[in-house]
C-alpha cells in the first residue's frame, strides 16, 4: 500500500513540476518576444504612411537649415539677455522685471513638461506597434517622469550639501557682530549685520531656499515677524524671554555664501533638464523627412528656446560664475537643439523614428525630460519666487507674476495645437 502511495506522490510531483517547468518556459519565451518586439526597427504604425505622403527630403533638409539658424539665434537671445542686462537696472535679477519676466518663462516650461514632453512620451510608448504587454498594462510615462523627479530632488539635495561643505572647507562661516543691549532686568543680544534687513534663507532678489528651507525655518521660528512688520525693514526681535533665550541661534553670516550655492546648484541641474530634452527634440525633428511636421516645429521650438534660455540665464545670472564659465554654460545651452538637428539629419538615411525601438527610446526620455522639468519649475523657479518675502510683500509684483505665470503656461500649451 505504502509502494502505491509512494508511486502516486511521485506521479503527482512529476506532473506538478512539469507545469512549473512549461509555465516557466513559456513566461520566458513570451518575454523574450515582448523584448524583441520592443526592440524591433522595422516600421510599422499609420503615421508612417502618413509621413510618406508628406514626405519631400529636399525641402525638409532647407527647413532643417532654417530651424538650426533659428533656434540658435532665439536660444542665444534668451539667455543672454540677463547675462549681458545684469549691468543694466530694469534688467538685473533683483528687478521687478526681471522676476516677472522669470515667472513667465517658469509657465513655458512648466507646460512644456505637462503639455508637450509627457504626452508625447505616453504617446510614444502607448503605440500600436509596441506589444501590449507589458507598455499598455502600466503607466511607464508617468512612472518614469516621477522617478525621474525624485532623482532630480536628490541630485539638487547631495549637490547642496556637497557646496555648502566645500565652501565652509575654503572659508569659515563669518559670524555677525553682536551687541549686548542691557534693557532692564535683561541682556538681549542683537546682530548688528548690514544684512540683517534678509530673512535668512532669502536670496538677493527676494527669492527663497527651497531646498535647505530648515535654515529660513529655524531663523523664522525665533523671530516671528507677522504681516506689515516683515515687510518694514528687517524682523524685530521681540522683547521676551522666548527672543532672549534664542537670540544666540541667529548669528548666521554665511547667507550671501548659501545663496550663491543654491544659485549654482539650480543652474546647473535646470541645465542638465533642458539638455536631455533638446537633444531629443533636436532628434526627432532632425530624423523627419516631412516638411509638414517640421514647419509648426520651427515658430514653437524658437518660441520655447527663447524662454527656456532666459530662465536658464537668469539662474547663471544669480549664481555670479565667471564670466568664462557663464560663457561655456550658455553655449552649451545654445548649441544642444541644433547640434541634435544636426545629428539626427546625419542619422535620417537610415534611423527609421517609426520603429518600436524608437518609440520606446523616445518615449522613455520624454518621460523622464517631463519629470525634471516640472520638478525644476515648480520648486527652483516658481516656489522660489513666489514664497518669498519679496512676493508676499508687493501685491503689484504678485498680480504682475501671476499674470506672467500663466500668461507663459497658457501660450506655451496654445502650441500643442500645432506643434
Amino acid at each position: 500500500m505504502s509502494s502505491i502511495q509512494e508511486l502516486a506522490s511521485g506521479l503527482w510531483l512529476g506532473e506538478f513540476s512539469g507545469i512549473i517547468v512549461g509555465k516557466t518556459r513559456a513566461f520566458s519565451d513570451s518575454f523574450v518576444q515582448k523584448v524583441s518586439e520592443s526592440i524591433s526597427t522595422t516600421t510599422c504604425g499609420s503615421e508612417a504612411d502618413e509621413m510618406e505622403s508628406c514626405r519631400d527630403e529636399k525641402a525638409a533638409f532647407f527647413l532643417k537649415m532654417m530651424a538650426i539658424a533659428a533656434i540658435l539665434i532665439f536660444g542665444v537671445c534668451g539667455v543672454a539677455t540677463p547675462l549681458v542686462g545684469k549691468k543694466r537696472r530694469f534688467l538685473r535679477t533683483d528687478s521687478n522685471l526681471f522676476v516677472a519676466a522669470k515667472a513667465f518663462a517658469a509657465g513655458v516650461i512648466l507646460a512644456t513638461g505637462f503639455v508637450h514632453m509627457l504626452p508625447d512620451a505616453t504617446s510614444a510608448l502607448t503605440d500600436a506597434c509596441l506589444p501590449k504587454y507589458p507598455w499598455s498594462k502600466f503607466p511607464f510615462s508617468g512612472f518614469f517622469a516621477m522617478i525621474a523627479a525624485l532623482v532630480t530632488l536628490l541630485v539638487d539635495f547631495v549637490a547642496t550639501q556637497y557646496y555648502e561643505r566645500k565652501q565652509e572647507k575654503q572659508s569659515p562661516a563669518i559670524l555677525g557682530d553682536y551687541v549686548d543691549i542691557v534693557t532692564g532686568s535683561e541682556i538681549v543680544s542683537a546682530e548688528v549685520n548690514e544684512n540683517s534687513r534678509k530673512v535668512f534663507g532669502e536670496e538677493e532678489g527676494g527669492g527663497m531656499h527651497i531646498v535647505g528651507m530648515h535654515a529660513h525655518a529655524a531663523h523664522h521660528s525665533h523671530n516671528h515677524p507677522h504681516g506689515q512688520e516683515a515687510c518694514e525693514g528687517y524682523p524685530k526681535v521681540h522683547n521676551d524671554s522666548h527672543s532672549h533665550s534664542h537670540s544666540h541661534s541667529h548669528g548666521f553670516g554665511g547667507g550671501d555664501e548659501e545663496n550663491n550655492i543654491r544659485h549654482v546648484v539650480v543652474s546647473q541641474v535646470l541645465e542638465l533638464g533642458i539638455v536631455s530634452h533638446s537633444i531629443i527634440i533636436g532628434l526627432s525633428l532632425g530624423v523627419s523627412q516631412s516638411p509638414c511636421t517640421i514647419k509648426p516645429l520651427i515658430g514653437a521650438l524658437s518660441f520655447h528656446q527663447f524662454f527656456e534660455g532666459f530662465a536658464l540665464g537668469g539662474c547663471i545670472s544669480q549664481a555670479q560664475f565667471s564670466t568664462f564659465h557663464s560663457t561655456m554654460m550658455a553655449c552649451f545651452f545654445a548649441i544642444t537643439t541644433p547640434v541634435g538637428i544636426a545629428a539626427g539629419t546625419a542619422l535620417a538615411s537610415f534611423y527609421n523614428p517609426n520603429s518600436p525601438r524608437a518609440l520606446v527610446v523616445e518615449g522613455i526620455f520624454d518621460s523622464v525630460s517631463a519629470g525634471i522639468l516640472v520638478y525644476m519649475s515648480l520648486v527652483d523657479l516658481i516656489a522660489a519666487d513666489f514664497l518669498s518675502k519679496r512676493m508676499s510683500c508687493n501685491v503689484k509684483l504678485q498680480v504682475v507674476s501671476y499674470v506672467a505665470l500663466f500668461l507663459g503656461a497658457g501660450l506655451m500649451s496654445s502650441l500643442a495645437l500645432w506643434a
